[in-house]
């Protein structure tokens, strides 16, 4: 039997997937941090006050998982 290039390798090729989720916490709080401060120099007090805390939040999560993380 004759099996074509690459059928075979596909269905054998199975990876590990750790156990973390990339999460990216980080990146997006200091994306939000840079709406907060573009808003708060253009006028804009509700969505730079919004994206303050929404940037808090995302550290705050960030910090906790770091933690969950060290201790598991």
């Amino acid at each position: 039997m004759v099996v074509p290039h690459g059928v075979l390798d596909s269905a054998v090729s199975v990876q590990a997937v750790p156990l973390q989720f990339g999460g990216g916490f980080i990146e997006l709080a200091v994306l939000f941090l840079l709406l907060a401060l573009v808003a708060a120099v253009l006028g804009a007090r509700g969505v730079a006050g919004l994206s303050m805390n929404i940037a808090k939040w995302l550290v705050i999560i960030f910090v906790i998982l770091a933690i969950v993380t060290y201790i598991m």
